[in-house]
């Protein structure tokens, strides 16, 4: 199976070098699909993981704008979509320094399957820019979201692809974009999720991607007869995804102490309760501060500076049950991995995309621990997307409880999916596995039943 895994990848790394991030999705997915495809020897006839690792579409194009200065910058925009077997591309936008073809590669891939266990019709696709929208105006913001609004609006559509948000996209964003899309399409139409409650947004959905992280992370308890209720939890992040998880682990009884920034991290012994995530909503969502400023309001809690080339992150040295990791892209390394089991950390749930290395989650895995993969874990932001569009379409608005209920609900069906497809072949209990496979099943067959297009 190695060679075989081996060949497929040397393949993939010549068609597309220098896509470290994508080879290593790809990776991922190709050695739990191995035993798949020798179970159905048709999948390899048409040559679905071919066609599956290859974009139908890459888009890219120049964003010129004009800064407070009145100086002229340029940033690339891209949008990558990937498969549309089981619905319309859909994934989200990053604005961010390290945005390159690569990253929006993997993280377009890992869509394709996590779009696919929510059981939504929704294909996969993800976009964004090398802008930063840190220590931008809310105007110069708005100049760049238009302009790169005015290529990307020529793309997508509610039944062709439907953009939302992702690091340095949130409500701000999202609806300079809607308005320029409005603006030169004329169409007041769901091509965008995330949006404002006022003009067609869900409730829920600016909680979905934390709360279902948190969810799952449950599931993954009760097989062993165990909840959140007392349980230390480290949280990286402080943006959306941190934040709203952190909420739900409060409300299920759990210790958050952590959140973290590009920085460093702060630790609060005295657990963080909702009046302390309030502090750092408005810090980071309405003051733009740093994660340090907390220290400043809680003395009681210690801060610690992180150095992004250092050998591990001493945020995983902290004494921890559950470790929800809510950054970014493979933030948690072998060392970081050893860390957490060391200090009795025994489940993990990924809040962001692929936040561990192949080794950290090889670790996890020879460890037994309650480990679930990202795209299985962080499934809720894409499920309550998809639950706006259906909103959209119907041109209704669901309550907050409604939207809660069926996330949760879609979130139980992931595990319960990941779980029982796991066993199936031969591995119980790991869900890397149970996720790859059920996903790609499902995506597979679909493009079986449509021929080769």
């Amino acid at each position: 199976m190695a060679s075989a895994v081996e060949n497929f990848m040397a393949g993939v790394i010549a068609k597309n070098p220098e896509q470290k991030e994508f080879h290593q999705a790809v990776e991922e997915v190709v050695e739990s699909l191995m035993p798949v495809l020798d179970k159905h020897p048709e999948y390899r006839k048409a040559k679905i993981l071919e066609r599956i690792v290859e974009p139908e579409r890459v888009i890219m194009f120049r964003v010129p704008w004009v800064d407070d200065k009145g100086e002229v910058q340029v940033n690339r925009g891209m949008r990558v979509e990937f498969n549309s077997a089981i619905g319309p591309y859909k994934g989200g936008l990053r604005f961010h320094p390290s945005v390159n073809l690569g990253i929006i590669k993997f993280l377009g891939f890992e869509q394709i399957f996590k779009n696919a266990l929510t059981t939504l019709p929704m294909g996969g696709g993800k976009g964004g820019s090398d802008f930063d929208p840190k220590g931008k105006s809310d105007n110069e913001v708005m100049r760049f979201t238009q302009s790169f609004m005015n290529e990307l609006f020529r793309h997508i559509d509610q039944d062709v692809d439907v953009p939302a948000g992702d690091i340095g996209v949130g409500g701000r964003e999202i609806g300079f974009m809607f308005g320029q899309y409005k603006k030169i399409t004329r169409k007041f139409e769901g091509v965008l999720t995330g949006k404002g409650l006022n003009w067609g947004g869900s409730l829920i959905r600016p909680e979905a991607t934390g709360y279902g992280e948190v969810y799952f992370a449950d599931e993954m308890l009760k097989t062993r007869g165990e909840t959140f209720q007392g349980k230390r939890v480290v949280v990286s992040g402080s943006g959306n995804v941190a934040q709203y998880a952190t909420e739900k682990v409060i409300e299920l009884g759990g210790k958050p102490l952590t959140f973290s920034d590009s920085s460093g991290f702060i630790v609060d012994e005295d657990g963080i309760n909702r009046e302390k995530l309030d502090f750092v909503m408005e810090l980071k969502n309405v003051k733009r501060g740093r994660i340090k400023e907390y220290t400043d309001k809680y003395p009681n809690a210690t801060y610690q500076a992180t150095d992004a080339g250092a050998k591990s992150n001493p945020l995983w040295e902290v004494k921890c049950d559950v470790a929800l990791p809510s950054a970014t892209q493979n933030e948690i390394n072998d060392v970081d991995a050893q860390n957490l089991v060391k200090n009795g950390c025994y489940c993990v749930s990924e809040g962001a995309n692929m936040p561990s290395t192949p080794e950290a989650v090889n670790i996890f895995l020879e460890n037994k621990i309650l480990y679930g993969p990202g795209k299985a874990a962080n499934a809720g932001g894409v499920a309550v997307s998809g639950l706006e569009m259906s909103q959209n379409s119907q041109r209704l608005a669901w309550t907050r409880e409604e939207v809660d209920r069926k996330l949760h609900s879609i979130m139980v069906n992931i595990h319960d999916n990941c779980q029982k497809t796991a066993e199936a072949f031969g591995t119980p209990g790991n869900l890397v596995n149970g996720a790859n496979i059920a996903g790609f099943l499902k995506v597979a067959d679909s493009m079986m039943d449509q021929g080769v297009v």
